[in-house]
């Protein structure tokens, strides 16, 4: 399967720059997907696909400030951090720019030496090990200093912080917003809630490998990078629960869908369980465990376009991408959202 099979063409000005201020108000395409079947509204009215029953997988995940900026010790050029991966306690996987200036023993200093740091390694795809040094609690240092790690394609500035996490996160760790979460607000899920609809939580903390783009024609030579999950007991026990029932599950974005997928047992149950996944869903995967997928539109080529084109089939997504175009439907982290069931 060639990656040029996933292209669309994307006018610049449909890539959404700012959130909506009321985060239910954006577009909901509906996509059936047996019968390709489209239809339009808006987000708020997301329960009217949901049934009594149905389990709604919502991933908790707390985006961290992750981006960082400050200066080689004793040198007056900036360096930009972006905390990837915790792999000890002060000791972060992390891409770093420039990454030419900043090798192994190299000195760096933010927020006139608040936070102090030292490059210890180079690893895989160029990126670094680095380990922190400070008084007090790194995390509380992080908010001060920290910026909210924005995707490239979004330039404009982000006045409120709150608005690249959901309203449900709690589990600190991730570098990017699980996106399809951000439509919902507390009042819309206490809709749902008392319309008979169970929400269950998972936590898969994004990596930015998720949103890394695919450069190999052949798709299948791809290589996913890991994300820690956690599912706990009672959690796993709501989805077996429903799907025992015969009810569905329904995913909210494709984080909460591969971890779903990672701890699934081919007999469609799911384990409480922890770890890391890289998975990668395309084309021809068998899905083990969802019934329906709640998700924004993405970027051409990428990695969770192909997710989307496994469950719902690439003809079906890749018609409801021209038509969302057509319509100026708004795209990516701050964009418009699907369902597809």
């Amino acid at each position: 399967m060639n990656l040029h099979d996933f292209y669309y063409d994307l006018p610049q000005e449909l890539i959404a720059q700012d959130p909506l201020e009321d985060r239910s108000s954006s577009r909901l395409m509906k996509l059936d997907r047996k019968s390709g079947h489209i239809e339009h509204t808006v987000f708020s009215n997301v329960i009217d696909s949901l049934e009594a029953g149905d389990c709604l997988v919502i991933n908790d995940t707390k985006v961290i400030p992750a981006r960082l900026f400050g200066t080689r010790e004793g040198h007056e050029g900036k360096v930009e951090i972006l905390l990837l991966k915790r792999k000890e306690d002060d000791i972060w996987e992390t891409l770093v720019k420039p990454g030419k200036k900043c090798r192994p023993g190299t000195r760096l200093v933010f927020g006139e030496g608040l936070l102090k740091a030292q490059v210890l390694d180079v690893v895989e795809d160029g990126n670094r090990l680095i380990k922190f040094y400070y008084e007090g609690i790194f995390e509380e240092i992080l908010d001060q200093l920290g910026q909210m790690p924005l995707p490239p394609y979004i330039t404009h500035e982000l006045k409120d912080k709150n608005r690249y996490q959901t309203v449900y996160a709690k589990h600190e760790g991730s570098a990017a917003a699980p996106t399809a979460g951000l439509h919902f607000t507390k009042e819309l899920l206490k809709e749902i809630e008392e319309k008979g609809i169970v929400i269950a939580h998972v936590t898969l903390h994004v990596g930015l490998g998720t949103f890394r783009p695919v450069k190999v024609e052949n798709i299948l030579e791809h290589h996913m990078h890991s994300e820690f999950f956690v599912i706990e007991e009672s959690e796993a026990a709501k989805i077996n629960k429903a799907k025992e029932a015969g009810h569905r599950v329904i995913s909210v974005g494709t984080t909460s869908c591969r971890t779903l997928e990672s701890a699934a047992t081919d007999d469609g149950r799911i384990k409480a369980s922890s770890g890391w996944t890289d998975i990668f869903i395309y084309p021809g995967y068998r899905f083990k465990l969802i019934d329906g997928l709640i998700t924004n539109f993405h970027l051409p080529e990428s990695t969770l376009l192909m997710l989307v084109s496994a469950f719902a089939g690439k003809d079906n997504v890749m018609a409801a991408y021209e038509e969302a175009v057509k319509g100026k439907y708004r795209f990516f982290s701050f964009g418009d959202a699907m369902i597809l069931i």
